[in-house]
């Protein structure tokens, strides 16, 4: 979307209202309709909270608080919309409920239009998600606890269809805020920190149940599990909803009956620990989709999670409507080692035959590694193709570079001396990277090596400051070593390999044989490339001419992290 100077609107007064339950004093998440139009003009979405809750209006001071809801548009993922669109903003229903303001993303311009009516234009629509503009939003004089009203929100533009969508306003409602804990945030393995879960109820009503949210990284643990929580674990995080019971008043502050213990184990490095409260009444749409996750896989097994008064009051601390108030997240650095180890492999074949190296590195901890806020690799596979070889298919997401390990020229297809395969944000402790390279033999050289080596992502600055055996670091590719020779004929199944092996690839006969680094055509009956564990295929790219480095990013809390987890490796006597 084209970005000019923002532009602001004055207040618009909307006009209407229907009564419906109160919500929390925060913005909704987010949310996009749904119902897309049949027609065949390409389809973008209106989308932004479903709900939205308003400060009790008040007079004096600095007049009635403001809330905030973000209005989007979600572009098809393949196609820009270069023309003029108009979205109109129809605001009869919220009618003395709330009075609205427009804060236009920049390029976007916005004004009344008609009275409870007003539009935002701009040019251009980008592929995903675009904000359009922010509705500044206060109760109305005059409204009162619990009413409630609408604003429906329609798009316009030439050889484009708008999907519509309609978001909520109600004044009063539940706050709830949680308190922030004062961890160590450098503890060692082993040790435990009370965790007094507190939360304080900032609204201008009670809350029905609330939701308590805790979400800790791999390093950490709660040994604590209780029969209303349920509990999630995947590779990088455990996850428990607890729903909790009572009505928690206006005003008051709660805490649990008993804290929580947060361990840090023996793999800990760095981690991450979130904890958040919201309320589980339908009335909300997150507290009703936290319930309805908290009513998932049965809980544990040490009592009912409860919260009570707090015994004294708490600091207090200004009204914020932001969602962040219900939650907070405490980072820790612990000091640990996680020791990388490569493995290489040996082949043999004649010269045109086609094999496969397997290669990569296992963790042996015992630390976990996971850089979850930048979403940066943790390392890189550095491998060398030994001479006289020519890579006929890659792993996904390695990238083909100079002998140097410098970028190749602009626009270069074929084959590669050298490769670079980035890890994952994470790499578990039980985890590594395995890969798999399709080697030509293009001439048959005794004891032809490449080399193997676990880096730190950067080349200049190679090390991995967790390492403490950088010795274990390198391993080698060797073909046609062991028998001084090319094999007379393919061999059956794994066997030994050299130092930190797996054992021998398989080669494939092909027809032809280029000299290293010329052409790129895959050789007929070329292994697949895959890789152990929960990464997934790493298939074959069928051409190098398919081969691209693949962007790897993370968030801390949002729900996804992606891992290769490879298989516990059999250590070698």
């Amino acid at each position: 979307m084209t970005r000019f100077l923002p532009r602001t609107a004055p207040p618009i007064r909307a006009g209407g209202l229907v009564a419906a339950t109160a919500l929390l004093l925060a913005a909704a998440p987010h949310t996009v309709a749904s119902a897309a139009p049949t027609a065949a003009a390409p389809v973008v979405a209106l989308g932004g909270p479903a709900e939205t809750a308003l400060h009790p209006y008040a007079e004096g001071g600095d007049g009635p608080k403001r809330s905030t809801a973000r209005i989007t548009v979600t572009g098809a993922d393949d196609t820009a919309y270069e023309g003029e669109f108009t979205v109109t903003f129809d605001l009869t229903g919220a009618a003395g409920v709330a009075d609205v303001a427009f804060e236009p993303e920049a390029g976007i311009e916005c004004a009344a239009t008609a009275p409870g009516s007003a539009t935002c234009t701009g040019h251009g629509i980008s592929p995903g998600r675009s904000t359009v503009t922010d509705l500044l939003l206060t109760a109305a004089k005059g409204s009162e606890q619990g009413d409630t009203g609408t604003v429906r929100i329609t798009g316009e533009a030439e050889g484009t269809a708008f999907t519509p969508f309609t978001t909520e306003v109600t004044v009063g409602g539940p706050d709830l805020v949680m308190h922030r804990l004062p961890f160590d945030h450098e503890p060692v393995p082993g040790q435990k920190q009370q965790a007094p879960i507190t939360f304080t109820n900032r609204g201008s009503r009670a809350a029905d149940g609330v939701v308590l949210t805790l979400r800790h990284s791999r390093g950490l643990d709660i040994p604590q599990r209780y029969s209303n929580c349920a509990y999630t674990t995947d590779e990088a995080w455990t996850t428990a909803r607890c729903t909790v019971e009572g009505a928690f008043e206006a005003g008051a502050t709660y805490t649990l009956a008993a804290p929580l213990t947060l361990k840090t184990t023996d793999r800990a490095y760095r981690d991450i620990f979130g904890y958040g409260i919201h309320e589980a009444g339908a009335g909300t749409a997150r507290g009703a989709t936290a319930a309805r996750a908290a009513r998932g896989p049965a809980g544990g097994s040490d009592g009912v999670l409860r919260a009570v008064p707090a015994p004294r009051p708490m600091a207090a601390r200004a009204l914020d409507l932001e969602p962040g108030d219900n939650e907070h997240e405490a980072d820790f650095r612990t000091e640990n080692t996680a020791d990388f180890v490569a493995y290489g492999d040996t082949a043999s074949g004649r010269a045109g035959a086609t094999v496969t190296a397997r290669l990569g590195f296992r963790n042996d901890g015992p630390a976990w590694i996971g850089h979850l806020r930048s979403g940066e690799s943790v390392a890189v596979v550095d491998f060398t193709v030994p001479q006289g070889a020519t890579v006929t298919s890659a792993p996904e997401g390695c990238r083909g570079v100079g002998a140097e390990g410098t970028a190749l020229p602009t626009g270069w297809t074929g084959p590669a001396p050298r490769y670079v395969c980035p890890t994952p944000a994470a790499v578990r402790d039980d985890g590594g990277l395995d890969l798999a390279f399709g080697l030509r033999i293009d001439k048959v050289l005794l004891g032809a090596v490449g080399r193997v080596v676990v880096r730190g992502p950067e080349l200049r600055a190679a090390g991995l400051p967790f390492d403490p055996e950088p010795g274990n670091n390198t391993a080698r590719v060797v073909l046609n070593g062991e028998s001084g020779g090319p094999s007379p004929a393919p061999s059956e199944g794994p066997g030994d390999g050299a130092s930190g092996t797996p054992g021998s690839a398989t080669p494939t006969p092909t027809s032809g044989g280029a000299g290293a680094g010329a052409g790129g055509t895959v050789a007929p009956g070329a292994v697949p490339n895959t890789a152990t564990g929960n990464g997934g295929s790493l298939a074959a790219t069928g051409s190098p001419t398919a081969m691209a480095a693949s962007g790897l990013a993370v968030t801390a809390l949002t729900a996804g992290l992606a891992l290769f987890t490879a298989a516990r490796r059999r250590r070698r006597a």
